[in-house]
């Protein structure tokens, strides 16, 4: 429940962030849109958000026309990693086997650049 809550709360945050910081804005201007979602690997928890300058859809699943995935092996990894998304905490996560990047690793660095505007 808990990371269903924050996972709402993300989508929050970005849509204010759209609508509250230039910084957001250009840089998501500058990529025109990423398409990604968070999801445990068994996909008992999943939710996807699609960014584009003109706004932010947030919505519960996966489709399968993400560009990036980041997928968890259970909901406390995803809740520690999530808490302090840092380069490093992923990567970790990642020789650990806890967490799957489904897509490729630059849009990775791109979301990574968003989130450090919100």
């Amino acid at each position: 429940m808990k990371l269903r809550l924050m996972l709402w709360l993300l989508g929050l945050l970005l849509k204010r962030a759209l609508r509250r910081k230039p910084r957001f804005r250009e840089t998501l201007t500058e990529m025109r849109s990423l398409d990604w979602g968070i999801a445990t690997e068994n996909l008992s928890i999943a939710r996807h958000y699609r960014m584009s300058p003109r706004g932010i859809h947030a919505g519960a699943g996966l489709p399968v026309d993400l560009d990036l995935e980041l997928r968890f092996e259970d909901e406390a990894t995803a809740i520690k990693v999530l808490r302090k998304p840092t380069q490093q905490a992923f990567l970790d996560g990642m020789m650990a086997g806890n967490v799957r990047l489904v897509g490729d690793s630059s849009d990775l660095n791109k979301l990574q650049k968003l989130l450090k505007h919100l």
